[in-house]
């Protein structure tokens, strides 16, 4: 069985796995990563999202072979640093945002890449975030965004 090692939340780590498993599957049953939800398994209810080298992603959809050698991968455990919340985790809190909670680590990674990449976003920005919410706390999740931005 093939080994990978990569970055995950700041740690360097190595896992064996097959290289037709995805990382979502690494994630949770091998390395006890939660956060990161199973939704559809097929990369369109997005509850699975983290960050490959600082861009969202969808975690069901990438094989451990598709891997990129030296892959930095972040999940909602890992976007705190040294105990304070990033931005958008705190913006959740302040905005109470999660209703049943499922799709939020997937929400708030969405939004923190779109942050990163756009600090000041505009409503057409946040709409490229396709994460689905079945609870439907879209107007939430949009102040929250909002707030975290500064707008």
């Amino acid at each position: 069985m093939p080994t990978y090692d990569f970055t995950l939340n700041g740690q360097s780590v190595t896992v064996e796995a097959p290289a037709d498993m995805p990382l979502l599957w690494v994630l949770r049953d091998k390395l006890g990563i939660t956060g990161p939800k199973y939704g559809c398994g097929v990369g369109v209810c997005r509850a699975c999202t983290c960050h490959l080298d600082g861009a969202a992603f969808a975690a069901c959809q990438l094989n451990m072979g598709d891997l990129p050698p030296g892959a930095s991968v972040t999940t909602i455990e890992g976007l705190a640093t040294n105990g304070v919340l990033h931005p958008v985790q705190q913006a959740w809190i302040d905005c109470d945002v999660a209703q049943c909670g499922f799709c939020q680590a997937g929400q708030i990674m969405a939004a923190a890449a779109l942050l990163a990449s756009k600090p000041r976003p505009t409503d057409s920005d946040i709409d490229t975030i396709e994460n689905v919410c079945r609870c439907g706390s879209y107007f939430r999740i949009r102040q929250a965004i909002k707030k975290a931005a500064g707008v």
